[in-house]
């Protein structure tokens, strides 16, 4: 096999890989989001509960991004995705 003809086929493979991973991952959020806003809507103050929940999550991120040395491009995406979280969330609960 070729050098080109190798790597197009790892670049597929790569390619497919990431789709799989990349709906994983929405898989995941979707369910994430339903769950939390099922959480949150049962508290008394159902928004102070998703910034206390998203709060905790951000600490964490940074935690663990000190703790492992974490690349900034990882750790900036999922500060990202936290704040996305708390949007929708907060998107739907009562004020």
């Amino acid at each position: 096999m070729t050098d080109v003809t190798r790597l197009t086929a790892e670049i597929e493979t790569l390619k497919r890989q990431n789709e799989e991973l990349s709906g994983l991952a929405l898989a995941t959020g979707v369910i994430l989001t339903q769950l939390l806003q099922s959480n949150c809507k049962r508290e008394l103050n159902p928004q102070g509960a998703a910034t206390r929940i998203m709060s905790n999550a951000r600490e964490a991120i940074d935690g663990f991004s000190k703790a492992t040395n974490a690349d900034p491009v990882m750790t900036k995406r999922a500060l990202e995705a936290v704040q996305q979280y708390e949007d929708q969330i907060k998107s739907v609960l009562a004020v």
